[in-house]
């Protein structure tokens, strides 16, 4: 590459990573990326190109922080990405994040069991939707703490439902007749679970009428029924217990990262709230025990504030403190920070030894509106 043009995309990467536009940038065009598609955000960790991001959507390069940088010379092996963490490419490591919705587990009744997948359920991170018909029983679920409760007859309320890739729902409703109707329509949806409670012969003939409606025998056939896993549980608590352990089994089964929560995105998209410098600590790479896993993500504010976790204890202390460091000293490119959690430290955090994480630093920076 000619000297000016050297100089030109190095004065243009310090821009980028100066004013940290880039980052609006990027969920702008995620939101273009369709419903569906595998969508992957590529960060070079490596120091020549460090903090350099892509996105690809199904194979195709959408956007990168630096127009004919690193990712676009590398475009063919950067497609054939496919999972998540770290890999390489033409000698550069490379953190992939794949990206998509948040968690959501729909839950169609509201009765007893319902109750405690609701608690579960946000307890682990997941926005709860609960369909009720019984006003009563809606009460009960918006009391457990359900992030949105529809009180609606099943169809209508199924209707204000979009599934995708990343939700996953619960039958448990009253009786085989209301659960017909919820297989049915959510048959027909997105979805990455469904599950349904009963025995094996109540669930068997739902199905089989479902069948004779002209429902996919494919996707009843994935149907999890009876639901969760057969741990010998009675009381509405350990059903609650059997059903989301099945559920966090099938979702870790997809080795998927974080991607971006709303709250993150908020936070540094509002210019108008949260104003200046912050710092977007990810987890890219861990080695033994630690608290959260790849692609775990904490925006640290001006002020000390975090919105999200990368584990809690001594490891998030430490990458807070770096991160404000960063801030303080308005530094402008991404690093890396290398947290090591000695078996005492460990010990300390309730872990049962100790582990290591690799955290990326990005500097975000947010100006006023005009």
């Amino acid at each position: 590459m000619p000297i000016a043009g050297e100089i030109h995309r190095q004065i243009a990467g310090f821009i980028m990573k100066k004013d940290g536009a880039y980052m609006n940038q990027l969920f702008e065009e995620i939101e273009t990326c369709e419903p569906g598609s595998i969508s992957l955000v590529l960060t070079a960790l490596d120091e020549e190109h460090l903090g350099e991001k892509a996105l690809f959507s199904n194979g195709r390069l959408v956007w990168e922080s630096n127009a004919q940088g690193f990712f676009s010379e590398n475009r063919t092996a950067a497609a054939s990405i496919t999972e998540s963490g770290v890999t390489e490419i033409a000698g550069n490591r490379v953190f992939c994040d794949t990206l998509g919705r948040e968690k959501q587990i729909v839950i169609c009744g509201g009765g007893h069991v319902a109750i405690p997948v609701i608690q579960i359920g946000r307890m682990i991170g997941c926005e709860v939707t609960v369909l009720e018909d019984r006003p009563m029983f809606a009460d009960h679920a918006r009391s457990a703490g359900a992030t949105r409760v529809i009180c609606e007859s099943f169809e209508k309320a199924l209707d204000q439902v979009e599934g995708s890739v990343d939700t996953y729902f619960v039958i448990v409703t009253r009786g085989h007749r209301y659960d017909q109707i919820c297989l049915e329509k959510i048959a027909k949806k997105e979805h990455a679970y469904i599950g349904m409670i009963g025995s094996r012969r109540r669930t068997t003939l739902v199905k089989q009428n479902l069948i004779e409606r002209g429902v996919s025998k494919e996707v009843l056939d994935a149907v999890y029924t009876p639901i969760g896993l057969d741990i010998g549980a009675q009381t509405p608590e350990e059903i609650a217990v059997a059903i989301m352990a099945e559920i966090i089994e099938v979702k870790n089964k997809k080795k998927r990262t974080y991607g971006y929560s709303k709250e993150i995105i908020r936070a540094i998209s509002d210019t108008d709230r949260e104003q200046g410098s912050k710092v977007l600590a990810t987890i890219v790479a861990r080695k033994g025990s630690a608290p959260q896993g790849v692609g775990a993500k904490m925006l640290v504010l001006p002020d000390g504030r975090c919105i999200g976790t990368i584990g809690g204890g001594c490891m998030e202390a430490e990458v807070l403190q770096k991160a404000l460091f960063m801030i303080r000293a308005d530094a402008c490119r991404a690093q890396l920070c290398h947290v090591d959690l000695t078996e005492t430290d460990a010990e300390e955090e309730g872990m049962v030894c100790g582990g290591t994480l690799e955290v990326l630093l990005e500097v975000v920076t947010t100006v006023p509106r005009a």
